[in-house]
């Protein structure tokens, strides 16, 4: 490593100096503190003799003198507080005050006499010194390795924190993660963050590569430092696989873009240099090569253990013998009679073949009867295995015999109404535990889950690793059921498992392909159909009881999209059975533009009204909101859509933090300020957002101004989520180069390779 840069500066920045004397607030989570501070010293400088400071501080001191940094605020009912940035602890200057300093309860093990020789040696700087190279402290006669240790433990302990939190904030990492950085290492983050601050991005979640990479250029890291490469190249596999749904990339394309990117502000890193990086990852398990494919390896093994075991199922057989074909027809004719349904040939077909299959993919496009099949499927299973469906004649802890699940809470909830049978989310199905990897789940194989028959809907949505992480869990002799449609989007993860699946042709697959609902005289199944086959309707200008097309450019578009909502609004529609589709989140038509307008539409903020702000976006009671990311302790999950009923302000609640209570499908759940990142508007949202999701009313811009996004499956996805009535808006010609645009396989992926060589093998 190369000389580090002095990080020691006056700021001339607000500040307030002073010492703490009361705590008024704390969470022990993230470090959010309210305090209250005795001032000594400020910039600008104020009469107040007490100010209130708040932030996140990962670990503070009563009666110790603090610099804070920041920006000073009215608070409309607590008057003026400081709002910290970064922080440090004050150390005394004078040498009789500082070595009473050290020689104190703070450091043990320091005495008077060992800590008036440091003073002596290495003057007022003493900590700062002694915490940049501990090796100084050999200078000092009569301190063996012991003593040494001792000394710099407890400056570690003391002090390394706060020159880790300032370090930090002081290089762009906002102070919350400045606290979730100190929180994974401790009394090692100081060195880590001046020696290796690379090490950052594979050890604390929010740290990418470039936050890192600005750290270390500010620290004189060399651009050829091993830790710098290796982080490099493993950003870019991971952003590959998670932003563009790659289980692997080819090992050429990794250096080319590990170069690209290791290079955007430097004159160039060899190539024999990446390539070593890419041995020791390996060596260190962070990665595997095999042939000329480079992979993640929690991915490649996620592959191999999926192939591994859907090939086992496969060998289990079938269940052909547990029941006669008469048994068959007599349950059947049992469901029809009850259910006031007569089953098609096609239908027939395929609840014979789920009834015998160890493992089958059910697949069809809207109003094919996909759901119908499923209900089917459980009653008759039910019925020839002698199971009861009703839930109350089963003992308390006795196992449910058929379990229901799909990747998101409003797909579960579909089948749940259309089986009358309870439906979860798949991580929910699973124990998700919000850890990582192997800890994920509390379902796997040593604790698998427990019934006879397992459906899995909109199976186009699960990705490589949540796929493996089902089937680990399934035990033998469990029938399993995918349901699913091919032309949809694949999932936002890396793979494309139902596609690879039914391409390897070794899985028993029925095909639905006959449109029931056409009957009922639906144009938009048509339209979805007409964009499956690769072809865009004459008619698509021609207005239908239930779709219209409005013709529009870019620049109307957003107010064209809020005509329609008014008109629905006038209907008697409510803001939750209207949704927006946008293909891209930027632009004058894309998801973020439209949120806004839509939000002073459905929810204008009055002057009245309560509001939360969070980043750029102001909430108040009444919007309707989209969950970002998974919460299993509150049950609620990425996609899942709610509405704000409450938002309460600090001084209403227990803990004196303002709250937001949110209500997902009638659950409801509260949020913290702090936690505000895991929602956003959803008026408006990303096509891929809405798998899994049917909505009364569904808007759709269609421009060319999308254009590196428009393909047919995504426009296929976008018009099968209504289910009532479909509006598209925009530019002919952006459909049909959507239409035109298949595009349906480029993702790396060797989920089929693996399944024919294990076949051959």
């Amino acid at each position: 490593m190369s000389d580090r840069q002095n990080t020691d500066h006056t700021s001339s920045e607000p500040f307030i100096s002073g010492i703490i004397v009361h705590v008024i607030f704390r969470n022990e989570d993230n470090g959010y503190t309210v305090l209250k501070t005795k001032v000594k010293k400020s910039q600008p400088q104020i009469d107040d003799k007490k100010i209130t400071v708040v932030g996140n501080f990962p670990v503070i001191d009563l009666d110790e003198r603090y610099r804070f940094e920041g920006t000073f605020k009215e608070h409309p009912r607590f008057g003026r507080q400081f709002q910290a940035t970064s922080y440090k602890k004050e150390i005394p200057t004078e040498k009789e005050t500082l070595i009473a300093y050290l020689a104190s309860d703070r450091f043990t093990g320091i005495g008077k006499k060992t800590a008036a020789k440091l003073v002596e040696h290495f003057g007022n700087n003493v900590i700062s010194a002694i915490l940049d190279d501990p090796d100084k402290l050999k200078d000092i006669a009569g301190f063996n390795e012991k003593k040494r240790k001792v000394i710099y433990q407890n400056m570690l302990e003391n002090q390394g924190m706060e020159r880790a939190i300032t370090t930090l904030t002081r290089y762009g990492f906002g102070m919350e993660l400045a606290v979730k950085i100190y929180n994974t290492y401790h009394e090692e983050t100081y060195s880590i963050v001046q020696n290796n601050p690379y090490q950052l991005v594979w050890d604390v979640k929010g740290v990418g590569f470039y936050k890192a990479d600005r750290l270390g250029r500010s620290l004189g890291i060399s651009y050829e430092d091993p830790d710098r490469i290796k982080a490099g190249v493993l950003y870019i596999l991971f952003e590959k696989t998670m932003q563009d749904g790659h289980v692997y990339l080819p090992h050429e394309l990794l250096v080319k873009e590990g170069a690209a990117l290791l290079n955007e502000n430097y004159e160039g890193v060899p190539e024999h240099l990446l390539e070593e990086a890419l041995l020791e990852l390996a060596e260190e398990d962070k990665l595997i090569t095999e042939e000329d494919r480079v992979y993640m390896s929690s991915l490649y093994y996620a592959e191999q253990g999926f192939v591994s075991k859907v090939n086992k199922m496969l060998k289990e057989g079938d269940d052909e013998a547990s029941f006669s074909e008469a048994e068959f027809l007599e349950a059947l004719g049992e469901t029809e009679e009850e259910l006031g349904i007569e089953y098609a040939d096609q239908q027939k077909e395929a609840i014979q073949q789920a009834l015998t299959s160890s493992l089958l993919i059910l697949t069809g496009g809207p109003g094919t009867g996909k759901t119908t099949v499923i209900r089917a499927i459980v009653d008759i299973f039910a019925r020839v295995h002698g199971l009861s469906l009703d839930r109350s004649t089963y003992k308390k802890g006795e196992s449910f015999p058929i379990l229901l699940a799909a990747p998101t809470g409003r797909a579960a909830k579909r089948m749940k109404e259309s089986t009358g049978l309870e439906a979860s989310t798949i991580h929910k199905l699973l124990g998700y535990t919000g850890e990582e990897d192997e800890g994920a789940f509390e379902k796997g194989e040593k604790e698998p889950l427990d019934g006879k028959l397992l459906i899995i809907d909109e199976v186009s949505m699960v990705d490589m690793w949540l796929a493996n992480q089902l089937f680990r869990a399934v035990p033998e002799g469990m029938k399993v059921i995918l349901v699913g449609d091919e032309d949809q989007l694949p999932s936002v993860g890396p793979g494309q498992v139902l596609t690879d699946l039914l391409e390897t042709k070794k899985i028993p697959v029925v095909s639905l392909s006959v449109v029931y609902r056409q009957a009922e005289g639906s144009s938009i199944i048509q339209l979805a159909h007409s964009i499956k086959d690769g072809a865009l309707p004459a008619s698509i200008l021609q207005p239908y009881a239930d779709r219209r097309f409005f013709s529009c450019n870019t620049q109307q578009t957003a107010e064209v999209v809020e005509q329609v909502c008014k008109s629905a609004l006038k209907k008697g529609y409510t803001p939750m059975d209207i949704q927006v589709l946008a293909p891209m989140y930027k632009g004058p038509a894309g998801v973020n533009a439209l949120n806004e307008r839509l939000q002073q539409l459905f929810n204008p903020h009055e002057q009245k009204k309560r509001k939360v702000s969070f980043g750029e976006t102001t909430y108040s009671k009444g919007d309707v909101v989209l969950q970002l990311m998974n919460d299993p302790e509150r049950e609620v999950f990425n996609g899942d859509r709610g509405i704000i009923e409450a938002v309460f302000n600090a001084n209403e609640t227990a803990d004196k933090q303002m709250q937001i209570v949110l209500s997902f499908e009638g659950k409801e759940v509260t949020y913290t300020r702090q936690e505000l990142g895991q929602i956003t508007l959803a008026y408006c949202s990303s096509i891929h957002k809405a798998q899994g999701s049917e909505f009364p009313i569904v808007i759709v811009p269609m421009l060319m101004a999308y254009r590196r996004m428009l393909q047919r499956n995504l426009l296929y996805t976008a018009v099968t989520r209504a289910q009532d009535y479909l509006i598209l808006c925009g530019e002919q010609a952006a459909m049909k180069f959507a239409v035109d645009n298949e595009n349906k396989s480029d993702r790396y992926t060797t989920l089929k390779e693996k399944f024919l060589q294990r076949e051959s093998n």
